[in-house]
């Protein structure tokens, strides 16, 4: 039996099954809104039956959205292996607001489908076509477990199932023939044999960081205090804040959407990169909002995890984890905002010049070399040690503008998912000229969610008045 018939889980990957809660679901997801365009039938509904027509025909180039997961026995660390009984319409959901559908309407349904556990003993991901919406558009709601995709690969993903052009056309669906699974018996002789090679991969390793000190002291230098600069993050905790409290199981989610000309003429003006304007516009927003709610944050060390990718180009289009992390500390004691975002500035460029993130994917590679037990062990205690108060993910997308069978998407709105004691997660992505934002928040702990989203817009409006000014 081939041994391609199954594929191990990297150490990272399996953190994002390990860190899975009843309260605290992990799967990445977006809403995708279109003008309806040629989808739309005569009756005013839209052409569910294309749609599955051309997903059908796009899987072949996506193998992992037909595997589901097994488990190694004894060791119980996860593999993925081809699922004979792949049933594409249990995948594919159809659903429809009431005539005419508001975007309030589309958030909420975004949340309660987003809240809902992906079943694991399927393949992990749904999509779900909602039509009705107002202003002759439909949605798309895609929901993807975070252990089989991160941000840069779903974006790879758009471009599968997408076109730039909209006379895209349906190819033949090729036929599915499931390999094997392999039997617990080889899956535990093949553990047995990579737990006996691990202290030769080991020393290749070693022996690979000794050339490369040799060849640059410098560079391993920088590298190793990387990664002790990545260990010591893991261990200092932030402040406790309104936001970082046990979450309950229920979502709220908004979005908002911005310009990016303007974002770009921010950075112009005032500094920084595009990235730094954005989490200068964080820091404004909950400087604002934290003010709103009378909380002090005059001596508070609020820090975001920015998720930052490692992938290099031959890995365009490979689904799975590639990133790594930054802990940015927000200046939210700093009330001028040209201050605020030369702290950032300074900060991520610290950052970038002392590689925290290559210090972070080191840590990632150590733990390939741990048991599945203590992985676990140590994704389920992390929520108690959290080192940050926010995800904030911000992930380019394309710049021109793509098609479903002819069908325009307007905007994508990505949504993180929220570990326990996280109350809110922002993501973006970059789209054919704008930048759109997605608000995933906890219930009860961020009622007023839609005030978080106001403070967004105002603190960036102000940094645009500056920026006016400087020019």
């Amino acid at each position: 039996m081939s041994g391609s018939a199954y594929d191990r889980l990297t150490a990272l990957d399996y953190s994002f099954l390990a860190l899975e809660r009843e309260n605290a679901y992990m799967h990445v997801a977006s809403t995708q809104v279109y003008d309806a365009g040629p989808l739309r039938l005569e009756d005013g509904g839209i052409d569910f039956q294309a749609f599955r027509k051309l997903s059908a025909s796009a899987l072949h180039q996506i193998p992992r959205y037909r595997q589901k997961l097994a488990y190694i026995p004894i060791e119980n660390h996860p593999v993925w292996v081809d699922d004979p009984n792949f049933n594409l319409d249990y995948h594919l959901r159809h659903t429809s607001l009431p005539r005419p559908g508001s975007e309030e309407q589309l958030k909420r349904l975004s949340a309660r489908i987003m809240q809902q556990h992906l079943d694991r003993g399927r393949p992990l991901w749904e999509m779900w076509l909602v039509e009705g919406l107002e202003d002759d558009r439909f949605a798309v709601i895609s929901k993807v477990h975070h252990c089989m995709i991160d941000g840069v690969s779903g974006v790879d993903l758009m471009k599968i199932l997408m076109s730039p052009s909209p006379d895209q056309r349906i190819a033949p669906e090729p036929e599915y023939v499931p390999r094997p699974a392999p039997s617990g018996l080889r899956l535990l002789g093949d553990e047995i044999w990579r737990r006996a090679s691990l202290p030769l991969q080991l020393f290749r390793n070693v022996a690979g960081v000794w050339q490369a000190a040799r060849e640059d002291r410098r560079e391993m230098t920088v590298r190793a205090r990387a990664f002790a600069e990545a260990l010591g993050s893991t261990f200092r905790r932030a402040s406790g804040t309104p936001l970082n409290q046990p979450i309950g199981p229920h979502r709220r989610f908004d979005w908002h959407v911005m310009d990016l000309a303007a974002v770009k003429e921010v950075r112009r003006a005032l500094g920084g990169s595009l990235n730094d304007v954005v989490l200068t516009t964080v820091t404004g927003a909950v400087r604002r909002f934290f003010e709103r709610r009378g909380v002090d944050v005059r001596e508070m060390d609020f820090r975001i995890m920015a998720p930052v990718s490692v992938r290099d180009e031959s890995e365009e289009g490979a689904l799975g984890n590639r990133v790594s992390a930054w802990m940015v500390p927000l200046p939210l004691k700093e009330r001028d905002r040209r201050k605020q975002l030369r702290a950032i500035s300074r900060e991520t460029k610290e950052l970038k010049e002392s590689k925290q993130a290559v210090g972070a994917e080191l840590l990632a590679q150590a733990a390939e070399f741990g048991s599945s037990t203590l992985l676990a062990l140590g994704a389920r205690n992390a929520t108690r040690l959290l080192p940050f108060n926010m995800v904030v993910t911000n992930v380019p997308g394309p710049q021109i503008p793509l098609y479903t069978l002819g069908a325009r998407m307007l905007e994508v709105f990505p949504h993180v998912p929220l570990l326990d004691n996280l109350g809110l997660g922002i993501a973006l992505m970059s789209y054919d000229g704008k930048l759109c934002w997605g608000f995933n928040a906890d219930y009860d702990l961020v009622p007023d969610l839609g005030a978080f989203v106001a403070c967004v817009s105002d603190s960036f409006e102000e940094l645009r008045r500056l920026a006016a000014e400087a020019d």
